[in-house]
């Protein structure tokens, strides 16, 4: 679930969610172009050391070279981010294979990083070969949340003598270029196009 709360992006810009950032206000959903965007070489991107859906290592770093799409998502959620990775999706199948981004997804539920749903996503939302997760202890985690300005608020509560955790975050996706510098934020609803455009922009 998306969280409606200020946060601050890179040098400290202030944005909340449902505003435009950089660019005018237009009370359209969703948006026709990036929240922030930076210039090359301005903001570079915290790099952080989690481990994937196999239990492999996981870092921006070990990505450069390449542009990657760090995202924020539950992967037990059943509301909007099952939507964003859709989305994500789609821009994938929009490029050739050659400009494809890695996409990393830090998870915002350390209660539901288990193996099995890790995978089951793969299946239920169709996510691409290019997709993983990167899980950690909820102190590795809420150190990258913190280092990308990602709110993350948790409820505890219990059904049947179950204790249950429903977390509600910031919904957005980060665009790294291939050097590992921040040039773009996503917050949702974003379109496929407009994330594939700007991921073209870095080679032109």
């Amino acid at each position: 679930m998306a969280l409606a709360v200020a946060i601050g992006v890179g040098a400290g810009a202030a944005l909340a969610l449902g505003t435009r950032g950089h660019s005018h206000a237009q009370n359209q959903s969703p948006v026709s172009q990036a929240n922030i965007t930076w210039k090359a070489g301005q903001h570079r991107a915290p790099d952080f050391a989690l481990r994937d859906q196999t239990g492999a290592p996981i870092s921006l770093a070990a990505n450069r070279g390449r542009p990657v799409i760090l995202t924020f998502i539950d992967p037990v959620c059943h509301s909007l981010c099952p939507l964003e990775a859709k989305v994500l999706n789609q821009v994938e199948g929009q490029l050739p294979a050659a400009q494809r981004p890695k996409i990393i997804s830090v998870s915002v539920n350390p209660w539901g990083n288990a193996r099995r749903y890790l995978l089951a996503d793969y299946s239920k939302w169709r996510l691409s070969p290019n997709w993983r997760w990167a899980v950690g202890s909820h102190a590795q985690l809420a150190r990258v949340w913190k280092a990308y300005s990602v709110a993350v608020q948790v409820r505890v509560f219990r059904a049947v003598g179950v204790t249950e955790h429903r977390v509600d975050h910031t919904e957005g996706a980060y665009l790294v270029d291939r050097n590992g510098y921040q040039r773009a934020l996503f917050l949702w609803p974003f379109a496929a196009a407009d994330v594939t455009r700007a991921v073209r922009n870095l080679g032109s």
